[in-house]
């Protein structure tokens, strides 16, 4: 009898937890989807975060969402960097500056390199009206030989929603790693 009271009373205990949790989980839901609508002119779905600045990716979608509300205009003195020659497996890094030259906020809701060696920073906060902010680009030439171009594509509430930067120059390839291996024949004259 004693067991079947225990056994009830941690049953009663879990649900009552468990409705708790779903009452503060709803609300959360609730707050989050307040300030992100449900999909946006192309169609794709904004999923909440906890950072109204994060882009989410959503399943099949190519761009991420740009920001919603207002647009405004931003500037770049340069939109290209040429680093030069480098060494293979060197790492380039560079700062590009830009300007809000509209009349509302500027938020930069993504900023992603064409392939995984150029990694892009940029501020997560709004950029007020008149404002500047840097976006860092690193390029990392590990493995890479020749002449290099990569873009950074940014999403932003602007118009055009994508603006797009690039960095390029020359990577000089280690000589040992085209020499044959260690044993190898030469190619014989005939």
């Amino acid at each position: 009898m004693l067991k079947q009271f225990k056994l009830g009373f941690l049953t009663v205990l879990t649900v009552a937890a468990l409705s708790s949790c779903k009452s503060d989980g709803a609300e959360t839901a609730a707050t989050d989807t307040a300030a992100v609508p449900a999909a946006d002119a192309a169609g794709i779905t904004a999923t909440p975060t906890s950072d109204p600045n994060a882009a989410v990716a959503q399943p099949g979608a190519e761009t991420p969402p740009a920001p919603t509300g207002p647009t405004t205009t931003m500037s770049f003195p340069e939109t290209e960097f040429n680093f030069g020659k480098v060494k293979a497996g060197e790492k380039v890094q560079h700062e590009y500056v830009f300007k809000n030259t509209g009349k509302e906020p500027l938020v930069i809701s993504n900023a992603k390199g064409s392939c995984g060696c150029t990694v892009p920073e940029w501020p997560k906060e709004p950029i007020a009206p008149g404002g500047s902010g840097k976006i860092k680009v690193e390029f990392d030439s590990k493995g890479k030989s020749g002449p290099q171009t990569k873009q950074v594509t940014i999403t932003a509430n602007t118009d055009p929603v994508q603006s797009i930067i690039y960095i390029k120059g020359d990577v000089i390839g280690d000589p040992a790693a085209a020499a044959p291996a260690a044993g190898g024949t030469a190619p014989q004259k005939q």
